[in-house]
């Protein structure tokens, strides 16, 4: 159950219509109509109460109002889905990559709110990686912030601490725009290439292995392994190789400040009870 779906469906269609020069009038007459499931659209977004139904509105909404693919151009404001909360992004570009194993009524994500495809899903994005990590929580933190975020904070510490410029510990090694890294450096490219002497490394070998940041391959690469030879040179001992995301989370379904840390800590420690049930069972 997530509260306040109505208003947060009518301020998305207000924002839409804006962007796009849809008058209000036009969409109040599409909301009058009939859906595919025989209510109207206005009686369907005033009885919605779960992500699964607003899910089911959108996509609706975009295939059969007359402007609704120009109203929405494909955005459908679910991003996460079903009981693990998975990235409908990730599931989508996991089947592509290893091809769903069970038969499909619909789409993949259609699936995702499944209770077998949540489950499947979820399970990927959080154990089908190998993880450099000696503590469980570093995972969950990752399953909430992206894959290897929690090894990309500590490469983000540890330049800091060598370079001696501030960096923000979120995971992101370079600037994104519609999920693809831009040519603008970002604080830590510009950082890394001040370090280009020490490092060994021209400005294009330091964005060549910059652009393996989501792959276990950076962890091997000379940029990771120089950074952290002079970082812990300088420390005189190993630093840790992973550091909690710093980052806020923001949604429209959170109406309070919730950070990265607080769910990979929450999660842990359900994780912890139910070692200890198993433990009590044996």
């Amino acid at each position: 159950m997530v509260p306040g779906l109505p208003d947060i469906v009518w301020r998305e269609l207000e924002h839409r219509g804006n962007k796009y020069g849809i008058p209000k009038l036009l969409i109040s007459a599409a909301m009058i109509k009939s859906s595919p499931d025989g209510r109207s659209y206005n009686q369907r977004i005033a009885a919605l109460k779960t992500e699964k139904q607003l899910n089911a509105l959108f996509e609706d909404m975009i295939a059969e109002l007359p402007a609704g693919k120009q109203l929405f151009a494909g955005y459908n404001p679910v991003r996460t889905g079903g009981s693990m909360q998975v990235s409908i992004e990730f599931a989508e570009q996991f089947s592509r990559e290893k091809p769903y194993p069970f038969p499909l009524n619909g789409t993949i994500r259609d699936e995702v709110f499944t209770r077998r495809g949540g489950l499947y899903f979820g399970s990927a994005i959080l154990l089908d990686y190998p993880a450099p990590y000696d503590d469980v929580v570093y995972r969950f933190a990752d399953f909430n912030a992206g894959r290897y975020s929690s090894r990309n904070a500590a490469f983000q510490s540890a330049l800091a601490k060598v370079s001696g410029k501030t960096q923000v510990l979120d995971g992101d090694l370079l600037r994104y725009q519609g999920g693809k890294a831009i040519e603008q450096p970002s604080s830590v490219e510009a950082a890394l290439r001040s370090l280009s002497p020490q490092l060994r490394l021209s400005n294009s070998e330091i964005r060549r292995d910059l652009l393996l940041e989501k792959s276990a391959s950076f962890g091997q690469s000379p940029l990771f392994v120089r950074l952290f030879a002079l970082a812990d040179k300088n420390a005189g001992q190993p630093l840790p190789r992973q550091a909690m995301p710093q980052i806020d989370l923001k949604s429209p379904k959170i109406s309070r400040k919730l950070t990265t840390e607080w769910f990979a800590r929450r999660v842990e420690g359900r994780y912890r009870t139910c070692l200890t049930r198993g433990e009590g069972s044996t």
